[in-house]
């Protein structure tokens, strides 16, 4: 066993955006770095992923941006916040511009198929060994963290485990989560319409859930709408006809005459939340982590500082010849990534229960918050930093 054992520097285990924008970051500073990927049978995904600039400065310094990526997306240039609940009380609708911060854009909307495959060649030409296998078991050793996967054995001296919210090296780790379900699912897709969307992403803020477009190159928008279940599987067996027409309802017709829908499919809500970010020679980065519902774009965003600052600090640490795995890298992480999760976290959480509540007190909490954040200069802008992700805690390969 031992002779045939691969021994690395760093492990990244899972293929998804996270673990391949990781990879490529160390492997882009000169270091050793092996992709775990489970063998998956994958469905096409029609989401995109509205990546704010911190995010689109990490993938132009992987090296895919902008590149044929950026011409399959479009400028988030404006982003509105509507309350459609048809309540009471009505929050005045949040307008928000990328000029506010002066800047053209907030960031873009990529769909998720195409940068994932940018991903994927760029990790393979940054020379990011790929092992396709799953693993079996895992023990911590003095100076590395030796896995047991189907594919032979690995050593490594720090491992980042990417491998989505269900994560098995989390499990194997011990490291417990607190998860829980809203009685909601997302259905995604995307549509034509007949008048252009100007660069802007509107959020409905209905009853069941917030109701969100997102725009695409032409006129064409992606689509997020979380309602009740039976809604969204309703939704899904619409004729395309009747599913147009719904969504131009939905809409009240801001958009013009809905068109062309592309695939749609729908996923489960959910909230997850790892005790501890870390084990032994571990750091825990994106749906490993932490799950956040689709609200305000928090999402890959948040995942993609994870994955940002665990190459930074690893990086970091092989430069200087220190140990990638040290308990105060560690705990550095830790510190960091929590101070930035969870209050983002409860937030998003909280909007979203404060949606489907349906009580009188929570729309006045909910009304006014949001008419402070309309008319409250520093406040605007607090909103809008938070909801970019900027802040001085920022890894350094996103800022500008």
């Amino acid at each position: 066993m031992e002779q045939n054992r691969r021994d690395v520097d760093v492990v990244v285990a899972g293929a998804g955006a996270v673990g391949l924008a990781t990879a490529c970051l160390i492997a882009a500073a000169g270091h050793q770095a092996l992709l775990l990927a489970a063998p998956e049978r994958r469905q096409p995904d029609p989401r995109t992923v509205a990546l704010m600039q911190p995010a689109i400065q990490l993938l132009a310094a992987i090296g895919i941006w902008p590149g044929e990526l950026s011409a399959a997306s479009e400028k988030l240039v404006v982003l509105r916040i509507v309350d459609d609940r048809g309540g009471l009380v009505a929050a005045p609708t949040v307008t928000m511009a990328a000029s506010e911060i002066g800047a053209d854009c907030f960031g873009w909307n990529i769909p998720v198929e195409p940068l994932r495959s940018a991903l994927q060649t760029r990790a393979a030409m940054l020379g990011v060994t790929r092992l396709e296998a799953q693993v079996k078991d895992l023990e911590p050793t003095r100076d590395r963290l030796l896995l047991d996967t189907d594919g032979g054995p690995v050593a490594a001296r720090v491992v980042i485990a990417a491998d989505g919210q269900g994560s098995r090296l989390r499990s194997l780790a011990g490291i417990a989560v607190t998860e829980w379900s809203y009685a909601q699912e997302a259905l995604a897709g995307s549509f034509g319409h007949s008048l252009p969307h100007g660069g802007t992403s509107t959020e409905y803020h209905k009853r069941a859930g917030p109701f969100t477009t997102v725009p695409l190159p032409g006129d064409r928008s992606s689509l997020v709408w979380m309602d009740r279940p039976e809604r969204i599987q309703a939704a899904l067996a619409m004729t395309d006809a009747l599913f147009c027409s719904t969504l131009q309802a939905e809409m009240h017709g801001d958009l013009g005459r809905i068109a062309a829908p592309g695939p749609r499919r729908a996923f489960p809500m959910r909230g997850l939340l790892a005790r501890r970010f870390v084990g032994e020679r571990l750091l825990l980065a994106g749906e490993a982590a932490h799950l956040l519902p689709p609200i305000g774009a928090q999402g890959l965003n948040t995942s993609l500082r994870d994955g940002a600052l665990a190459a930074e600090l690893i990086n970091d640490a092989l430069d200087q010849g220190d140990d990638p795995g040290a308990l105060s890298l560690l705990e550095d992480y830790e510190r960091r990534r929590r101070r930035d999760v969870m209050p983002r976290q409860a937030i998003v959480d909280l909007a979203n229960r404060s949606l489907i509540a349906s009580l009188l007190p929570v729309d006045l909490v909910r009304s006014a918050g949001l008419g402070l954040v309309a008319t409250v200069p520093w406040l605007r802008r607090l909103a809008i930093d938070t909801g970019l992700g900027l802040g001085d805690d920022v890894p350094l390969v996103m800022r500008r």
